[in-house]
């Protein structure tokens, strides 16, 4: 099969948990937007920039290292039980600790009246991490059907409790006409903690995802190696440097965000605001993990083949192809997708575009990094990434007082930004990718410019139609003889 064809079907696949599946747990956004004011909505993105953080540090690069180490071990089983073991023993130290400083961590983060939020976010992050591992090998079998529907159950338990105790028990308690389904909702239900219920519906979810994915701890039997841990690590350690500074971009303006905007009465309410508006451009994300699920087996897989190079030259082009047609669609549309977020937060539309630039630079570093990843210069991911988080810690402390929720996007930008040249740069020493750099580049600054266009003349929802038509042509002129080529 062309190995770019069998990339599409995967990606198509894993589309259903990812694309589909997101898109259902993103309509909880509106659902949030409009029931909570933003100043309880920035709890929300607060506490879960924390957790992406934790979690890098909890899952420590274990994905990327057993897709690694499974091609290139002869003793598959073996790999799947170091891994599995390493991540059980870690993340069972990671409960404990948190169990004996959780009030310092309470209080350092100013959450002691809500220790409770603290806690089921460190079960979630525990039961998050024992799944990692089993999910990474139903996408190293390519058991993507089985992969899609466990995701979709995670995501469909989540949204259910989410309608439940929003939607469902604050009509119960509202109505107060002392029937049954009254007194069971008023027996555990408090209407004044509605922000907490999010936290709890993820507990539940992430707790009965690792029930159904308890089948795959058989291969615990073909127990631990120490010295193929020892070398798992060698490789990991580097990949958690870029985990964990990769991470930092995207979540630290918001950790920051309350410590360093101007009027701290107000930090949270326009934390709330970027938050909300920042799932708009999650789309971008959503695209790029799509992609992400069946890219990982499959860069891996490719790499023994002698036409590897230009397989991944051609991916990235129609990767960033497909991001700048994702951006001039949320642009030119943005005035219906507004209505995703409720009006009290709609003042921070404008940070939209600058945050999906962003995200298409972060989905063109990851294809980037493959080049270090197949050469074993993981070290080199690791610079990369600790280069833009340091851009990002600089830019928020200096933009975020000056321009606020604008200065916290921007910071995004401009973090990613750095590392995606850089490992273009030295990529071309160690590994060299015949890349159509000037495709690459054209495609999203045509987007560019077509949204400005539209932004300058104010133009109508009917010709933005017109403009999205324009640059599809565009598109097909200059790619359609080599799409039937291939």
């Amino acid at each position: 099969m062309n190995p770019l064809k069998k990339l599409l079907g995967q990606t198509a696949i894993y589309g259903l948990s990812s694309i589909i599946g997101r898109l259902l747990n993103y309509m909880l956004v509106p659902l949030y937007t409009y029931t909570l004011p933003a100043s309880e909505y920035g709890t929300v993105t607060e506490l879960y920039a924390y957790v992406a953080v934790v979690f890098a540090f909890l899952t420590y690069g274990m994905e990327t290292t057993f897709f690694r180490f499974s091609e290139t071990e002869p003793k598959k089983e073996k790999v799947y039980s170091t891994s599995l073991i390493s991540l059980l023993v870690s993340s069972v130290l990671f409960i404990i600790l948190f169990a004996i400083f959780k009030s310092k961590i309470a209080a350092g983060l100013g959450y002691v009246d809500h220790l409770n939020y603290l806690i089921w976010f460190a079960f979630i992050l525990f039961f998050d991490a024992l799944s990692s591992i089993p999910f990474a090998g139903l996408r190293r079998e390519e058991k993507a059907l089985k992969f899609a529907t466990l995701k979709l159950v995670n995501i469909g338990l989540n949204i259910g409790f989410n309608l439940f105790f929003i939607l469902y028990c604050t009509s119960v308690i509202k109505e107060n006409d002392g029937g049954l389904a009254f007194r069971f909702v008023s027996s555990f239900f408090n209407e004044e903690y509605l922000v907490g219920y999010i936290f709890l519906s993820n507990l539940i979810a992430s707790g009965v995802t690792l029930i159904f994915l308890l089948p795959t701890y058989k291969f615990l039997k073909a127990g631990f190696d120490f010295s193929l841990w020892k070398k798992m690590l060698r490789y990991t350690w580097p990949i958690l440097v870029v985990s964990i500074t990769g991470i930092i971009p995207v979540s630290l303006d918001k950790i920051l965000f309350p410590h360093l905007f101007t009027n701290g009465e107000e930090a949270m309410t326009y934390l709330g605001i970027y938050g909300a508006n920042a799932k708009i451009a999650v789309i971008m994300v959503l695209f790029i993990q799509t992609f992400r699920y069946a890219a990982d087996p499959f860069f891996f897989g490719e790499a023994s083949n002698k036409d590897a190079q230009k397989t991944y030259a051609l991916v990235m082009k129609w990767f960033v192809i497909a991001g700048s047609f994702i951006f001039l669609g949320t642009v030119l549309f943005l005035d219906l997708i507004q209505y995703f977020i409720g009006s009290s937060y709609r003042s921070g539309l404008g940070i939209v575009p600058i945050l999906l630039i962003a995200n298409l630079l972060l989905g063109i570093y990851y294809n980037l990094s493959f080049w270090y990843k197949l050469t074993d210069k993981t070290i080199y991911g690791a610079w990369f990434s600790l280069s833009g988080a340091v851009i990002a810690i600089a830019a928020n402390i200096i933009l975020i007082p000056i321009w606020g929720i604008y200065g916290a996007a921007w910071s995004v930008l401009f973090a990613y930004l750095f590392p995606t040249v850089l490992s273009y740069f030295f990529g071309r020493k160690y590994f060299p990718i015949p890349y159509e750099v000037m495709k690459i580049i054209f495609y999203p600054l045509a987007a560019l410019f077509v949204y400005g266009f539209s932004a300058y003349f104010d133009t109508s929802l009917y010709f933005n139609v017109l403009l999205f038509g324009f640059f599809f042509v565009l598109m097909l002129l200059l790619e359609r003889p080599k799409a039937v080529k291939h």
